[in-house]
């Protein structure tokens, strides 16, 4: 199929095949998966997956890219949903869910949040993402990389950026580096919140100044006591601070 990339979907199609087999290595499928994959496009990692998997659910915005697909795969192999990934239920597809695609780098973060409303449903995550985003995803606290979005992501997730894949791995070339990463959600978070929407409050406020001290950012939220009881120092600053850190203050609060 030719096809000319759309800009507003964020479109780079993986076309380099060593690339893909690593990918696919990486994800082992097997036969009997509930796999899901996001912005199939033209099936760098469809085909593939689709030699080993029974059925693969598949979640496409693109009606040109779509129309392509009926004609292409065997629709007793493929349910194509035709739907932007944002608004979909995947928890509608059962338990024991595989997703994995090759994300629109414009909208890979709120992608991830919205997975985690159906973690419950979800065994593994496999996907390609800006390398920038999967070093956030990943990174410890105190180092430039920490922020909010990993902390949130710790929170529910194992991840482990797998490897690093260059531009030209793509066509059309994204102008940035991009990883893969395994996105594992914990049986229950290794630190439990006992209020998870105060928990993520804390953290947004925390970090919307990320050069003032804690003192400064969750003034009217935490007070002096509240600090001492949850063991932290006012004046450190938010990406000094660990997952369980934010959970204790949270819990102190909630």
């Amino acid at each position: 199929m030719k096809h000319i990339p759309k800009k507003r979907f964020g479109q780079n199609f993986l076309s380099d095949p060593d690339i893909i087999r690593s990918l696919v290595e990486a994800i082992r499928p097997q036969p009997d998966d509930l796999m899901v994959e996001i912005g199939p496009g033209l099936g760098a990692l469809t085909q593939p997956l689709l030699k080993t998997l029974n059925h693969l659910h598949a979640v496409e915005l693109d009606r040109d890219i779509v129309a392509w697909m009926q004609g292409h795969y065997p629709a007793e192999k493929i349910t194509i949903h035709n739907v932007d990934a944002l608004k979909f239920d995947f928890s509608t597809l059962g338990e024991n869910i595989r997703v994995v695609g090759n994300l629109p780098y414009n909208i890979s973060t709120p992608i991830l949040f919205h997975l985690l409303e159906n973690v419950g449903n979800i065994v593994d995550m496999h996907f390609m993402l800006q390398k920038e985003v999967v070093e956030r995803m990943v990174a410890e606290p105190s180092t430039p990389e920490y922020g909010r979005l990993s902390v949130m992501l710790q929170y529910r997730l194992h991840m482990e950026y797998l490897f690093t894949v260059p531009p030209e791995a793509f066509d059309p070339a994204p102008k940035v580096e991009s990883a893969f990463v395994r996105l594992a959600p914990y049986p229950a978070p290794p630190h439990p919140a006992r209020n998870e929407k105060l928990f993520g409050k804390i953290v947004t406020a925390a970090f919307s100044k990320r050069r003032k001290t804690l003192r400064n950012t969750l003034k009217g939220i935490l007070d002096d006591t509240g600090f001492v009881t949850s063991g932290i120092d006012p004046q450190l600053r938010a990406e000094n601070l660990g997952v369980a850190q934010f959970v204790a203050i949270a819990n102190h609060l909630g």
